[in-house]
């Protein structure tokens, strides 16, 4: 309740009743004290003593910390201590470090009432194409620019788009209105620098898409830089020449860290040579715009992407190039690595949490793959889904109308800090060992980005980082839509990753044996006993790719056709019967029990546990060898320089 000192005024019978009188100061929580971050620690530190915690850190909320990148991790709480002076720091939109964006609106849009204000306009929406099918990609790309698109990304090459069909493939757009992204190397440049020869109407804001570091990491083969500033002599207006693709180190396992790390360092080597061969440095900076992938940890995505501005910026100023040449431009992708095979469905979510993290982060360009991109080529439907995603952002959530709306926020502005400190001691790192081409032929960054993955494949092994629809909620009816396979990506190099590969892996190999394995759940007690720990092992083993068929006891054992079972039921049915169950079980034919449960339970006769935050592919791994998966079937996750990371 709110509480006016303030006198009500009479008015005449009839009147309508006077305005009150606004307090002069209004404290919403006036009446309640005030709560200190000791009282906070106190009440954490009670609630994990009663949960069993004996031994707690100081202070007490490093026991929730949660890691989001190498040596960065996020705390439970935040306050205007954590952030300090940060949200000062940042600066405003458009003006040096850039942290809260690299423009500072678009003037001339009108608002609500008709006046004209400083309204962003949205960002750059661009879609990816790379069917080697000329007419279908031709047809896709009309479709694309009809309905929201605003500027295009064409991967040509072998198994992609061919490059002696460029033409073809832009014959119906208008590159006065679109611009064009390209991937492909020289080939690829060229052939669009000869189509545009003599044109000075193209659209700016597009990128010939050289990386020649890039495509270093992605084949283990050191490139040439040499050539690079006369590409960028000729490249059109307001266009850029170089690429600095951070989502080569991301989709090899980097974490937020690695990837921004690798990107300064190629942009470095970048700055280098083109100013080595003639070009300034404002010129240099210029021609380089970076690609980072956003994932659906969105507020490390929103850091990462304040946190790459700020680095760059350091970077020019280090340089001496001018303010205004210092801002980068940002083309955001959803990441690869989240994306599954299994349930594909659920990659819409992923892509639209991420496309948001891109557009609040303050991304130039956003780039959202569809939901089946890990199977092949997206059809008509799912190339909708992804431009949809985007327009839905901006049109209906007017999400561009605010620049930078997380800028201020105590936890992102400290984990902008944070990733960014990490970032630059990392690219000082490659800087040392010589640069990122020396780094990657000495395995320094291969090593890296292994030792990150492996901790991240930990964490996705015991569930902590959990895949909804893989290794959490599985679908055991799904029915998987067909696709025309994509072209292989480049390899030798650094590895491509997804989360869910190790469980998706081991499922396929399940699926793929008539009949299907299957695990007995024997339950204990009333159904009201043993729901909820049958419920959860049933979804373990189905992450698996395991049907559970269930039964009271050893009842149904038989029929169940199996030779692997697990007790279900509650810490005092088990006390009393488990140790029983199982040599029935056993009895029955049984060669592994399982008891849904933690391993203090101790029971006899029990060969393992299945619990929260148990290694749920290891468990999965021995049930498959036990009832005779073929091994081919169970890989583990790969780190980059090509060791199997077992989790």
């Amino acid at each position: 309740m709110m509480r006016s000192t303030d006198q009500q005024t009479t008015t005449p019978e009839g009147a309508p009743p006077a305005e009150p009188a606004a307090p002069e100061l209004l404290e919403l929580a006036g009446e309640f004290p005030v709560a200190s971050r000791a009282q906070w620690r106190d009440l954490v530190a009670g609630v994990l003593r009663k949960a069993g915690r004996e031994e707690l850190p100081d202070p007490v909320e490093d026991a929730l910390r949660v890691p989001v990148a190498t040596g960065v991790s996020v705390a439970p709480l935040y306050t205007a201590e954590d952030a300090g002076d940060l949200p000062a720091l940042a600066g405003v939109p458009g003006l040096p470090p850039f942290v809260r964006g690299a423009r500072a609106g678009s003037a001339g849009v009108t608002a609500a009432g008709g006046a004209d204000t400083e309204v962003p306009a949205g960002w750059d929406v661009r879609q990816r194409h790379a069917d080697p099918d000329v007419a279908a990609t031709r047809e896709a790309i009309a479709a694309d620019l009809e309905n929201g698109v605003s500027s295009l990304w064409l991967v040509l090459g072998e198994g992609a788009v061919p490059v002696e069909a460029l033409g073809e493939v832009l014959t119906d757009v208008y590159l006065d209105l679109a611009p064009v992204s390209l991937s492909g190397g020289s080939p690829a440049a060229e052939a669009f620098l000869a189509l545009v020869e003599g044109r000075t109407d193209l659209a700016p804001g597009g990128c010939l898409g050289l990386d020649p570091l890039g495509l270093h990491a992605a084949t283990g083969e050191p490139q040439d830089l040499s050539g690079l500033a006369d590409v960028a002599r000729r490249t059109p207006a307001g266009w850029r020449s170089v690429v600095v693709d951070g989502t080569v180190f991301a989709d090899a396992g980097a974490s937020a860290v690695e990837e921004l790390g690798c990107a300064v360092a190629a942009g470095v080597a970048y700055l280098r040579a083109l100013t080595d061969q003639g070009l300034t440095v404002d010129e240099a900076f210029g021609q380089l715009e970076f690609r980072f992938s956003a994932s659906a940890d969105q507020f490390t995505t929103i850091a990462g992407l304040r946190a790459a501005r700020r680095l760059w910026d350091r970077v020019g100023e280090a340089s001496g190039a001018a303010p205004e040449a210092r801002a980068t431009r940002q083309h955001a992708v959803t990441s690869s690595v989240m994306t599954t095979k299994h349930d594909p469905w659920v990659n819409m979510l992923r892509t639209t949490v991420a496309c948001f993290a891109a557009g609040v982060g303050g991304a130039d360009v956003v780039t959202v793959q569809p939901f089946d991109a890990a199977l092949g080529l997206p059809d008509a439907f799912s190339r909708r889904i992804a431009r949809n995603t985007q327009s839905l952002l901006v049109e209906e959530g007017s999400l561009a109308r605010v620049l930078d709306p997380a800028g201020g926020s105590w936890y992102v502005e400290s984990l902008t800090e944070d990733l960014a400190r990490a970032a630059w001691a990392w690219f000082t790192e490659i800087e040392r060992a010589g640069g990122l081409a020396a780094a990657l032929s000495s395995g320094l960054v291969g090593e890296r980005i292994a030792a990150a993955w492996a901790d991240r494949a930990q964490r996705l092994a015991t569930r902590t980082d959990a895949l909804t629809g893989v290794s959490e909620f599985p679908d055991p009816a799904e029915v998987l839509p067909t696709r025309r396979p994509a072209a292989a990506p480049p390899s030798g190099g650094l590895p491509r990753v997804r989360a869910a590969q190790a469980y998706e892996q081991l499922r396929d190999a399940v699926e793929a044996v008539r009949p299907r394995p299957r695990v007995y759940l024997a339950t204990l007690g009333p159904a009201a006993r043993h729901t909820a720990r049958a419920g959860f092992a049933a979804n373990l083993f189905g992450a698996g790719g395991l049907q559970t068929p269930a039964g009271d006891g050893v009842a149904g054992f038989a029929d169940a056709s199996t030779t692997v079972a697990c007790l279900c039921g509650t810490d005092r049915d088990y006390a009393a019967d488990a140790a029983g169950l199982a040599a029935e079980l056993r009895a029955a034919g049984a060669t592994q029990v399982w008891l849904a449960g933690p391993p203090s339970l101790a029971v006899d006769g029990v060969d393992g546990y299945v619990y929260a935050g148990c290694d749920a592919l290891a468990v999965l791994r021995e049930v498959a060898d036990q009832l005779g998966v073929p091994n081919e079937g169970h890989v583990g996750q790969h780190g980059p320089s090509g060791e199997e990371v077992r989790a």
